[in-house]
């Protein structure tokens, strides 16, 4: 697709570190408060990222099951969009300003974008157990490390996680054999967990 550059000329926000204000929450010490609020900015970009890739899978999926997994993404972009919210929420309660622009999520990001473009839906469901087990995974870390801060934003990210394992369970059991054998299994990157899952498929029609 073509595209053209805008004249209009922007100031991007560069900051890798979201602004801190004056206060945090009650009962937490102003360092540990804003310190823990600052890790949650790349939990913000991630589950940006998420959404837009979700939604980006259920635009470009083809084959026979389609429909089935077009229409079981959407609940998750949106359930998914509502955990930004609450993250960005949570960090501004804390005396942290979010950053929520793409330009700072690029830049800032450790992962790589999302390889599947319009491929049958086996091979961006397999491509998708990748990516929320990264979501999770990072997540889980930082549950782990507020433990002695703020319990408060751990409940957060506990509930979130057991949102996105539910979703991850959806996408596997797509890709689950009798055995309870997952076609993605030891893969860990998206193109080959998508080779994976788009090989098992074939195996099962």
């Amino acid at each position: 697709m073509a595209t053209t550059k805008s004249t209009q000329k922007s100031t991007p926000a560069k900051e890798s570190t979201p602004a801190r204000k004056s206060f945090t929450v009650p009962g937490v010490p102003l360092k540990e408060g804003q310190g823990l609020a600052e890790k949650l900015q790349m939990r913000l970009y991630a589950l940006n990222d998420l959404h837009l890739t979700l939604k980006h899978a259920h635009w470009n999926i083809l084959g026979p099951k389609f429909i089935g997994v077009h229409e079981m993404l959407d609940p998750q972009v949106e359930a998914v969009r509502a955990m930004v919210d609450v993250i960005a929420e949570r960090m501004a309660t804390m005396g942290v300003a979010p950053n929520g622009c793409p330009g700072a999520l690029v830049e800032n990001r450790t992962w790589d974008d999302y390889p599947i473009g319009q491929a049958q839906a086996a091979e961006h469901l397999g491509a998708l157990d990748i990516v929320y087990s990264g979501i999770i995974e990072d997540h889980r870390a930082l549950i782990e490390e507020s433990e002695d801060i703020d319990l408060i934003t751990q409940d957060m990210l506990i509930a979130q996680v057991a949102e996105l394992e539910k979703f991850q369970w959806f996408i596997r059991a797509h890709m689950e054999d009798d055995a309870g054998k997952l076609a993605t299994q030891g893969e860990t990157s998206a193109e080959a967990a998508a080779k994976a899952a788009l090989d098992a498929d074939k195996k099962v029609d």
